[in-house]
C-alpha cells in the first residue's frame, strides 16, 4: 500500500507513552505528523474553549529509537487537529487517529471523551478518522505510567487504521472507536458495537463542605455488568474481553420514526 499522510493526536498529551506506540505502529503505513495538546487533556470532548492559547511549540522525542520532531499545542485534542491540518501539516491528513488513550470511553460518556472529540473533529473535516482507547486501571486513567502495555492496542491501531485508508466506509460511518481490552492480545477477537444506553461512568458529588471551596464532580466506574445487552460496546470490553469496534455517526438526529413521532407531538401541541 502506498504510505499515507496520517495526523495522530490525543488526549493524554504530547508525552503519553500510548501516543508514542500508536506512531511507532502507524509509522508502518504512512508518514506520521504528531500533534498533541501540551497538557493532560482528559474529558475535553470536542471543546473549543477560547482560553486555549493555540501556541505550536516543536519538539525533537526518540520514538523506537528514531528522533521525531512532533508538536505541542497550547489547546484541546479537538483544537490539536484544527491546528495541525490548518498549520501544521504541508498536505491535507488522509487519516486522523485519536490516541491511544488510557483508559476505556464506552457507553452513553463518549462525547465527554478528548479522546473520541479529537476523532469527531477529524470526521467534522471529512478526513478518516479513528479512535482508540486501552481499558486500565482507574489509576492508570490520567498517568503516563510505564506499567501499561500498548503493544497489543498498537497493533490494533494499526489494524483498522490500515482499513480506514484502504476501504470507503458507508456514509453514515465517520469514524470508528476503538476499545482493547486489558489483557488483549494479538490474537484478540473483535467484533462491531453499539454504545451501551447504561452509563459507565456516574457522577460523584464533590468533596467539600461549603460551595465557596474548590470542588470538582468526581465520578464512579461501573464494576457489575448483569443485563448488559449482548452486542454493546460494554458488553464487548468487559464480559466477553473482545475488542470493541463502534461506528459512530457525527447525525446526532434520533432514529426514530418521525411520522410515530410527530403525532406524538402534535397530539399535545396541536
Amino acid at each position: 500500500m502506498k504510505k499515507r499522510n496520517i495526523l495522530l493526536t490525543n488526549d493524554d498529551g504530547i508525552r503519553s507513552p500510548g501516543l508514542w506506540a500508536a506512531a511507532a505502529a502507524l509509522s508502518e503505513l504512512g508518514y506520521v505528523t504528531v500533534a498533541a495538546p501540551r497538557e493532560q487533556s482528559s474529558g475535553a470532548g470536542r471543546s473549543m474553549p477560547n482560553s486555549s492559547d493555540g501556541r505550536i511549540q516543536p519538539q525533537s522525542l526518540d520514538v523506537g529509537g528514531q528522533d521525531w520532531t512532533v508538536f505541542a499545542v497550547g489547546g484541546t485534542p479537538a483544537q490539536a487537529v484544527l491546528h495541525a491540518v490548518l498549520e501544521i501539516m504541508p498536505n491535507r491528513p488522509d487519516l486522523v487517529v485519536s490516541g491511544i488513550n488510557y483508559g476505556e470511553n464506552v457507553s452513553i460518556g463518549v462525547t465527554v471523551s478528548g479522546t473520541v472529540g479529537a476523532a469527531l473533529e477529524g470526521a467534522a473535516l471529512g478526513i478518516p478518522s479513528l479512535a482508540v482507547s486501552l481499558e486500565t486501571d482507574r489509576a492508570h486513567y490520567f498517568s503516563y505510567s510505564n506499567e501499561v502495555d500498548f503493544s497489543a492496542a498498537a497493533f490494533f491501531t494499526a489494524r483498522f487504521a490500515r482499513c480506514l485508508l484502504e476501504k470507503q466506509f458507508p456514509p453514515d460511518v465517520d469514524l470508528l472507536k476503538v476499545e482493547v481490552p486489558s489483557q488483549a492480545t494479538r490474537q484478540t477477537p473483535w467484533q462491531l458495537t453499539r454504545l451501551s444506553r447504561s452509563a459507565y461512568f456516574t457522577p460523584t458529588v464533590p468533596e467539600r463542605t461549603s460551595w465557596e471551596q474548590d470542588g470538582s464532580v468526581g465520578f464512579e466506574v461501573r464494576s457489575s455488568f448483569g443485563g448488559e445487552p449482548e452486542g454493546s460496546d460494554v458488553h464487548a470490553l468487559r464480559v466477553k474481553k473482545a475488542v470493541s469496534v463502534t461506528p459512530l455517526s457525527l447525525d446526532l438526529t434520533s432514529r426514530a420514526d418521525f411520522g410515530s413521532l410527530e403525532g406524538l407531538i402534535r397530539s399535545v401541541t396541536g
